[in-house]
């Protein structure tokens, strides 16, 4: 037996049963049962009474006699139905599929050991489908019993929990041949692991609950160890296969910016991000960096300096956005930032018209033009740089590999690259899915910020709502009123908006109200978006679209409609749109009366808290990592014992352990490390092409 042998050639399962197993489990090697880890353990020295029971769908254990046996007809179908006795109570074992050879072999009478999930029927606790022990022939191995995952269509065909105990028990005993260490023999002694194979005998087979939590622990550390282990290697690769322009210099358009425009003061964390990125920039290596921060703490300033210091250096600067809202959002404020300085910077989306584009296509390619921003535009052939030394991506993950493959070779030496998200990333994400770029935080806000209020409110207190908002626009404040958007039902979200956007104006017929949504042209939503920008709209009715990039300072209620349609993420990003000047803000979040556990957890994180980073955490806990990276990397996703989401210990004691490993031995060619290096060529260089480990 190897790790690759099929499960059909291990006994007790043969080429019919191995093709269920395979289309039910997705098993079909020896190396995926070792894989097939319990769900949980059943203490085989523990049996309950029938009188202790007061739950459903609880596996336990029984003792006591069948003292009833009789087959019962409903219809077509026929049950074998049991009376099963314990000295404190009585409960029905049933089996709803059976032969006469098992009919006749049930020991009546007899002291026996049942296991099985408890459910009602009838109103009384049933167990169907029971697997029973005669007393005098129960094992007497005091291991805990492992509970693996199963299905009904399984079960039913003999493939029970006996079963998959008896195969596991068959392969455990092969381990000495199957599992090689692939840990080095100091990192097990200063981790206090079991070895590799107690590990996955005690995973499956565990002599109690500690060695259990050894096993467990080690395997969480292994998926995590490798893991980052790849994406170590694919920094260390960024750093010596990628060269990039240094930036020695900090001269006059920063430090003049810097000390005769800047609008504010910079917040530490703003300085702190600015000097790591001024670190990075000075060496003749690409730099990657990621720079999270929340709606509003000021990466915008952080991004309009570091390109002051590319022309410092005498190269040009490109800032790419996902939509062409947002990339006019940033055009807007760096042009405004930069309009006593005599910089120019210009704008290149879509929508731009050809004579524009070409004037910004020639003074790309002579230099005179050291700033751009824009959108998927600037990815196109025709779009040539003199000297670009420096890009900038906002927002990311809406951007794919390929897209982001071709801004990089704008220039012969690779620009350096800082990428922008306003979306918070749980620590874990940051630590294991960024782990190849370096990360920078902006958790401060900028002085004078105050915090959004958000209250949550249901249909009952609409007119008091609406009064609010009147209250505010008196005081000459703006209102949002976004409606969500449901993928599915697209002509559903428009008439929700339309018939919004009617009771709005009906209630609000004082005051101008404008609309914004996704069917409407590019020209349509600049023009609706300026139009309340510019104060002349006190309302705007909307749908997502104006989650990112809408900066209206005298905005101060965002209402958001039928909240608990909205994800964690989404409702917070949409929160960032109000707060954003120096009076108090509100969010009011309007919900239906009957919600979901999930939709109220949302709602009370909202009301509770305005910090993106645990707003992410909480986020993750609800919908999994899987969904938070997006479905271009959901699918990296594959732990089978690591939980992103509670795991993040194991996750941060990985990570310090594979950059001590690989700041001293970065090929893995010492001797003690070439048990990670074999297991990791074997199992992992084929998901890293760029690796150079051989």
């Amino acid at each position: 037996m190897t790790l690759d042998t099929s499960i059909e050639y291990i006994k007790g399962i043969g080429p019919e049963r191995a093709k269920l197993i395979k289309n039910v489990l997705g098993i079909s090697t020896v190396e995926d049962f070792l894989h097939f880890y319990p769900i949980r353990y059943l203490d085989k020295n523990k049996v309950y009474q029938i009188s202790q029971l007061r739950e459903t769908n609880l596996e336990v254990q029984l003792k006591g006699k069948i003292i009833q046996l009789q087959e019962i007809q409903t219809g077509r179908t026929k049950r074998l139905s049991a009376k099963f006795n314990d000295g404190t109570g009585t409960m029905d074992l049933v089996w709803f599929q059976y032969s006469k050879w098992m009919k006749e072999q049930l020991p009546v009478n007899k002291e026996i050991f049942i296991f099985g999930k408890i459910n009602i029927f009838n109103n009384q606790f049933s167990m169907p489908h029971p697997e029973i022990e005669i007393e005098e022939k129960k094992e007497t191995d005091n291991r805990l019993r492992p509970i693996y995952p199963s299905s009904e269509k399984l079960t039913k065909r003999g493939l029970n929990q006996k079963f998959f105990q008896a195969i596991l028990s068959s392969i455990c005993k092969e381990i000495p041949n199957l599992i090689e260490e692939n840990l080095p023999d100091y990192l097990i002694k200063s981790m206090k692991f079991l070895s590799r194979q107690n590990t996955y005998l005690n995973i499956h087979f565990p002599k109690n609950l500690e060695y259990f939590e050894k096993a467990d622990t080690r395997l969480k550390f292994e998926e995590s160890f490798f893991f980052q282990l790849g994406f170590g290697l694919k920094k260390l690769h960024h750093k010596t296969q990628s060269f990039g322009n240094p930036f020695p210099v900090v001269g006059d358009y920063f430090t003049g910016f810097y000390e005769n425009s800047l609008p504010f003061k910079l917040t530490n964390a703003q300085k702190r991000v600015l000097k790591e990125i001024r670190q990075d920039m000075r060496k003749p290596i690409q730099m990657n960096r990621l720079l999270q921060g929340d709606v509003g703490s000021g990466k915008t300033m952080v991004a309009l300096l570091t390109m002051l210091i590319a022309m410092d250096n005498g190269f040009q600067s490109c800032m790419m956005a996902p939509t062409e809202i947002l990339a006019q959002q940033h055009f807007n404020s760096i042009r405004d930032l930069l309009d006593e300085t005599g910089i120019t910077v210009s704008l290149l989306t879509g929508s731009t018209k050809a004579s524009e584009r070409k004037i910004i296509h020639e003074q790309l390619e002579n230099g005179e033009l050291s700033i751009l921003v824009g959108t998927h535009a600037i990815l196109e052939d025709k779009v040539k740089f003199k000297n670009l030394g420096l890009a900038i991506i906002d927002e990311q993950h809406r951007f794919g590999v390929a897209q982001r493959a071709k801004l990089w070779a704008k220039n012969k030496i690779p620009p350096h690259i800082l990428v922008m998200t306003a979306t918070p990333i749980p620590r874990t994400l940051a630590m294991s899915f960024y782990s190849d770029l370096d990360v920078s935080v902006i958790d401060e806000m900028p002085v004078g910020r105050k915090p959004i209020i958000t209250a949550h409110r249901r249909e009952k207190d609409r007119i008091t709502v609406y009064q609010f908002c009147k209250d505010e626009i008196e005081k000459g404040r703006q209102i949002y009123f976004v409606y969500p958007l449901i993928e599915e039902s697209e002509t559903l979200d428009y008439k929700n908006l339309m018939e919004g956007l009617e009771h709005i104006m009906d209630y609000f017929s004082e005051y101008n109200v404008t609309m914004l949504h996704g069917r409407m042209k590019p020209d349509e939503k600049d023009a609706a978006m300026n139009y309340f920008a510019s104060g002349k709209a006190e309302i705007m009715v909307a749908t997502t679209v104006i989650e990112v990039g809408v900066n209206v300072p005298n905005a101060s209620v965002m209402v958001i409609e039928s909240a608990e349609k909205f994800g964690l993420s989404q409702l917070h990003q949409l929160r960032g749109r109000v707060g954003r000047g120096a009076e108090q803000s509100y969010c009011i979040l309007m919900t239906s009366d009957k919600l979901t556990t999930e939709s109220r957890t949302r709602i009370k994180t909202m009301t509770e808290t305005n910090d993106g980073f645990k707003i992410s955490e909480v986020d993750m806990q609800l919908r999994g990592p899987g969904d938070i990276l997006g479905t271009q990397q959901s699918g990296v996703v594959d732990f089978k014992k690591l939980d992103l989401a509670k795991d993040s210990d194991i996750i941060k004691i990985t990570k310090k352990a594979v950059e001590r490993i690989l700041e001293v031995d970065p090929l893995l060619s010492r001797t003690e490390n070439l048990v990670i290096k074999n297991y990791y060529v074997k199992y992992y260089k084929g998901k890293n092409k760029w690796s150079k480990i051989s």
